[in-house]
């Protein structure tokens, strides 16, 4: 893929959890193979050092080049010289799963979340996160919700770091049957683009468009183009209209022109040849 002009847009590799090494192996790449410096954060993980050691061993496994942990458990330390340097110094960043909206109220609007948005615009860091490290990528992020109907109840939404802007992000899709969720979310926030995630599945995104990656799928949810949208505050929603695309690896999307290409992507054919 090309980039674009977009300041907004920079390399993002999305996973929906459990990455398995094929998706992990590819974020290494991206950040450099054996030259990649990589920075792991758990702040979203309830264990952070379990999480740390696994992902550490992961990279390295994979032949990152440097792999460390930056451990941010709180609005000081992500504001702190010490986090600072460490980003400075990174090719490639990486966010853990756990609870995503712990991960935004420690990490949003801090020195961090200013840096890193910096360093992805201007391509100088690759970022990548799984499960809560993925929905917290949107613009509106999915906190949580579960219920078993198309309602304004079904889903708790809040906001995220907006390194992906325009869309909404779910994780552990198809595994955990969160369709019905997605669908709530995108009915009442229909400017935004719904992507489900699916496990060892991941988005990557360059400039205007992503392409998918891993065994499972991508469901995009567009309510564009929606003739009725109805939301009310109790009872089932009404949206119709709506467009639904299910995308497996080799397939890619245009964000702004909001349409999928089947065939694989031009750095796929590249690296191939």
């Amino acid at each position: 893929m090309t980039g674009s002009d977009d300041p907004h847009r920079g390399r993002l590799l999305i996973m929906g959890g459990a990455a398995g090494p094929g998706l992990l192996a590819r974020f290494v790449e991206l950040a450099g193979g054996a030259a990649a410096r990589i920075v792991v954060i758990a702040t979203a993980s309830e264990s952070p050092a379990a999480a740390e050691r696994e992902y550490l061993a992961s990279f390295a496994e994979q032949g990152a080049g440097e792999v460390r942990a930056l451990r941010i458990s709180c609005r000081v330390e992500a504001c702190s010289a010490d986090a600072q340097q460490c980003l400075r110094s990174a090719t490639g960043v990486f966010f853990t799963g756990g609870d995503q909206a712990r991960l935004t109220g420690v990490i949003g609007g801090t020195a961090t979340d200013s840096l890193l948005q910096e360093l992805v615009a201007a391509g100088e860091v690759v970022l990548a996160g799984t499960s809560a490290g993925a929905a917290m990528m949107s613009s509106t992020m999915i906190i949580g919700g579960d219920g078993l109907g198309v309602t304004a109840s079904s889903v708790r939404t809040g906001p995220g770091l907006e390194f992906l802007p325009g869309v909404l992000i779910d994780q552990h899709f198809a595994e955990r049957g969160r369709l019905n969720r997605l669908l709530s979310a995108v009915a009442c926030y229909p400017h935004e683009l719904g992507l489900g995630i699916d496990e060892d599945t991941a988005i990557l995104t360059d400039g205007d468009c992503f392409e998918v990656l891993g065994s499972g799928t991508v469901t995009v949810v567009d309510a564009g183009a929606a003739t009725d949208i109805q939301v009310p505050p109790l009872g089932p929603i009404a949206l119709a209209g709506a467009c639904i695309h299910v995308l497996p690896a080799g397939y890619t999307f245009h964000l702004s022109g909001r349409r999928p290409v089947a065939g694989t992507p031009a750095a796929e054919r590249g690296r191939a040849a």
